[in-house]
């Protein structure tokens, strides 16, 4: 491979180059349109919309938990505790809709792109930032119109009741996921902003011991549970320095079992007021006799139909077997299980569900700002709430589905593309240098490897013969193609 990365110092200004010619080569458009332009100038400020059907909520002490960059904030959580251990949790969404309307160019946009897109270098919001990181988000400090979903759960994290209706809301502490965990695993301080409002230390403690029960009962019905490694590109000024590979720790578990329970509170609301809306599926594994063929090399047996317990408790046996191999392991596995999509679910139906979840009923309703879908699911739910008709018919539902499910995929390889581009522009001056590494993949397509540090993959084009996955090997990095994300490497045993 000729090795092809830029002479200039700005690695930022290539990345950036790089992932805005993917998203034109996958039918996304990277830039707003002078028509959306147009209408975002008319846009001054937050909605302030009233009525008797929006609730204040102002005086609660809610909070967000998102990444330390994070500045479109979709969701804000807050609880109460009720008697005989119960728990009251509320879930605050921004109500994106009440300024981005059907029929505008805006919305269009956001129809067509379907989701934000988040590269190293540059994000490609799909609503204009004075939108998503300002009129529309949660804002610390900043009173905001959402749609907020009541979930009771019971001493055993059973939940006993949902509901949903329109509040205004006020975010007290914004806080960052690994900050808040740190200090609920005790290896850390209470973060300022949540230090700065009295109660919140007691909130975040509630909100956790309640996600726990959630995450322990998910897993119970099977819930699968995957550790893959997807680096993030560290940045000094322009260049890119390093790669960060982000743990999954206990904040960012809280905010995914309120996620899910707010999801599945949403579909069961919609069902419930018989409208049709779209879900999110991950349906049976098609390939599972493979998944059974990979547990049998382990000297592990799983049952020859789909079973989701089954799977959960061997990997969670791989993960204590074997943890330097468990990351690979779970790439495969998750890649033989399928994307997840988008379909139409109709009142009464049976419903696909969510086979990595272990949930029937899923709903995507909690980024707006971030995901079309979701905007979706607000104006059902809005409708849904004074009575009126849905605001789309079942032919529209089941368009938006396929387009939604292709524009998340094609997304999805813009972000990875980018990402191995960093790779390899990280790499790109140490040709020659040798590196320990493990076999990730081999088969006709290719012997492809992982590098410990720096965390990247590549591919073994010399002396890659009678290689297996799992096996490790000292490598020598031969090149790199920086616009095309590959990272060549040779044996050197």
């Amino acid at each position: 491979m000729n090795t092809q990365a830029p002479n200039r110092p700005n690695n930022r200004a290539d990345l950036a180059q790089i992932a805005k010619q993917a998203m034109i080569d996958r039918g996304l458009e990277p830039e707003f349109s002078p028509a959306v332009e147009q209408e975002m100038a008319r846009i001054t400020r937050p909605s302030n919309e009233t009525g008797d059907d929006i609730r204040d909520l102002t005086t609660l002490l809610w909070c967000s938990i998102d990444n330390d960059d994070s500045r479109d904030l979709d969701q804000l959580s807050v609880s109460e505790s009720l008697t005989h251990g119960a728990i009251k949790i509320l879930v605050a969404i921004a109500d994106v809709d009440t300024l981005v309307k059907t029929g505008t160019a805006i919305d269009d946009h956001a129809h067509n792109n379907t989701c934000s897109v988040y590269t190293a270098a540059r994000i490609f919001p799909m609503l204009p930032e004075r939108l998503s990181t300002d009129f529309t988000s949660l804002n610390e400090g900043e009173p905001r119109l959402s749609m907020v979903t009541e979930m009771v759960f019971d001493g055993n994290g059973e939940l006993t009741s949902s509901t949903a209706y329109r509040a205004l809301v006020l975010n007290r502490a914004k806080l960052a996921y690994d900050s808040v965990a740190m200090w609920l695993e005790g290896q850390g301080a209470l973060p300022a902003a949540a230090r700065a409002v009295a109660g919140m230390d007691s909130q975040l403690r509630a909100q956790d011991a309640i996600a726990q029960k959630l995450r322990a009962k998910r897993r119970e019905k099977g819930a699968l549970e995957f550790e893959t490694i997807q680096a993030k590109a560290v940045f000094d000024g322009d260049q890119v320095v390093s790669l960060n590979v982000q743990e999954h720790n206990r904040a960012r578990q809280l905010i995914e079992e309120f996620m899910i329970a707010t999801n599945q509170a949403a579909a069961l609301f919609l069902t419930g007021k018989g409208f049709s809306s779209l879900h999110r599926v991950v349906r049976s594994p098609e390939r599972w006799l493979r998944i059974v063929d990979i547990a049998k090399t382990l000297g592990e047996a799983l049952p020859p139909e789909p079973d989701s317990k089954a799977l959960e408790a061997f990997l969670v046996r791989r993960r204590v077997a074997d943890p330097v191999r468990f990351p690979d392991l779970s790439l495969t596995i998750v890649k033989l299980m399928g994307a997840g999509e988008y379909v139409i679910d109709k009142p009464g139906s049976a419903g696909v569900g969510h086979f990595g979840l272990a949930v029937r009923d899923y709903a995507h309703s909690t980024a707006p700002n971030r995901r079309f879908p979701d905007l979706v699911t607000l104006r059902l739910m809005k409708a849904a709430l004074i009575g009126a008709p849905s605001p789309y018919s079942d032919a529209a539902l089941f368009a938006l589905a396929a387009h939604c499910s292709q524009q998340e995929d094609d997304a999805n390889k813009v972000e990875r593309q980018v990402r191995k581009a960093a790779a390899a522009l990280l790499l790109a001056s140490r040709i020659g240098d040798r590196f320990d590494a493990i076999v990730t993949g081999a088969s006709d397509k290719g012997t492809y490897v992982r590098v410990f540090s720096p965390p990247v993959e590549g591919r073994l084009v010399q002396g890659f013969e009678g290689y297996k996955v799992g096996q490790k090997l000292r490598v020598e990095l031969l090149g790199v193609n920086v616009p095309r994300g590959f990272i060549d490497f040779a044996r050197r045993d």
